[in-house]
């Protein structure tokens, strides 16, 4: 299993708009959302949203419906001037993690 964590900072309209309209046609492609966050304490503006995936290819499959869908299309300028910084990172637990880890 792979977790893709995805934080941005973000004007707080954003969570607004994608609660609204964005996280149906998210899930609808990419599936296993694992956790949504904003922060409450520390960096203000901080969204955190992780997703689980089979395998890299996986998420590559997946990742590339989402952005052939017209409805996601259509929704990402309403996101894309919301976000001021944003990072990516894929991460894969290890052997012994609760979540995800594998026997091998």
């Amino acid at each position: 299993m792979f977790y893709e964590i995805r934080t941005y900072r973000a004007i707080p309209a954003y969570l607004k708009v994608v609660e609204e309209e964005g996280i149906a046609i998210q899930k609808k492609h990419l599936g296993g959302l694992v956790a949504y966050f904003f922060s409450e304490i520390g960096p203000i503006n901080e969204i955190v949203h992780i997703w689980a995936y089979v395998s890299l290819d996986d998420r590559e499959r997946r990742r590339a419906a989402l952005m052939e869908d017209p409805d996601w299309r259509a929704f990402l300028p309403k996101i894309r001037d919301l976000i001021e910084v944003a990072e990516n990172k894929i991460m894969k637990p290890a052997r012994f993690s609760p979540t995800g880890g594998s026997a091998s």
